[in-house]
């Protein structure tokens, strides 16, 4: 039985791979904040499913933003059911509007949550999976990773970062027989957007912008509104949990660094460019050994 761990499985990605995965005959840990709080009514629908279904899915307390949480739950999950074979750093949260009007707090909150927040559940897991010698760690990264709008250079900081952590991450680990790849979700119709934080901004700077700058702000979300109720644009969340599975089921050593799901806006033709790059950057570098998975 294959051991999986996965970040924020309150709604959206998460709450629909929590269980994908389970039906699949893994050990789940979906974890969430506050299962017993706010939480609770995702967890108890989690478990119930669990039940109904005969499926083993553990629901953990884990805050990404705490180091003390993670820590916990990390040794929560290798004590009862050893390293773990996949972790989906999921969780996540998409801070929107103009930049300047964002604190400093405010930005570092965001980083917090999106790159600090992955690391923190690598580390807690790593060890176990190092001295296993296999495993596989997906990060949720976004389209927004590698391009950028405006009213989402937050969001942009966050995801650029979780790519470029990522990308190391993945040349350190290959050696370990650990695989490291990312998934770029385009817009879809799950909790991100409606739960979207905007900059407290109590100097009111927003409001010293070109008119067209808030009409464009107010403009784009009626559009994502629109693309979210068009038939011809597939938001459904689930083809990210898809991909997830064609991930997990892809042979160790095969799996790109990194690929789109759904509207990419161009993003896939740039990755299939770069994957070229990447290696051969390596090359010149020689350090192939940080480019093939170890896989025996």
């Amino acid at each position: 039985m294959s051991v999986t761990v996965i970040t924020g499985c309150s709604t959206g990605f998460g709450f629909l791979a929590a269980k994908r995965f389970a039906e699949r005959g893994d050990h789940v840990f979906a974890t969430m904040r506050n299962p017993e709080g706010k939480n609770k009514p995702h967890a108890d629908a989690l478990l119930a499913f669990a039940a109904e279904g005969g499926y083993k899915i553990d629901v953990v307390d884990l805050d990404v933003t705490s180091d003390a949480s993670v820590n916990t739950a990390g040794e929560q999950i290798v004590t009862t059911a050893g390293a773990p074979d996949v972790v989906i750093n999921n969780a996540g949260q998409m801070f929107v509007g103009l930049a300047e009007a964002f604190s400093s707090e405010e930005l570092a909150h965001q980083l917090d949550i999106n790159v600090v927040g992955i690391h923190r559940v690598n580390r807690a897991l790593l060890p176990s999976m190092r001295e296993k010698g296999s495993g596989l760690i997906i990060n949720v990264s976004s389209v927004a990773g590698r391009m950028a709008f405006p009213f989402f250079a937050i969001y942009h900081a966050s995801k650029w970062g979780v790519e470029g952590y990522s990308a190391g991450l993945r040349r350190e680990l290959a050696s370990s027989g650990i695989d490291v790849t990312i998934v770029e979700p385009g817009p879809f119709s799950t909790e991100l957007f409606p739960q979207s934080p905007t900059p407290a901004d109590p100097e009111g700077r927003g409001k010293t912008y070109p008119e067209v700058v808030n009409q464009t702000w107010e403009a784009m979300g009626a559009n994502f509104d629109s693309m979210f109720q068009d038939p011809e644009v597939n938001t459904d969340p689930a083809l990210v949990v898809d991909r997830f599975v064609d991930l997990v089921d892809m042979t160790p050593g095969t799996r790109p660094l990194r690929g789109t799901v759904g509207l990419d806006f161009g993003v896939e033709a740039n990755n299939q460019r770069d994957a070229e790059f990447d290696v051969g950057f390596m090359e010149a570098m020689q350090m192939t050994d940080f480019v093939k998975l170890k896989t025996d």
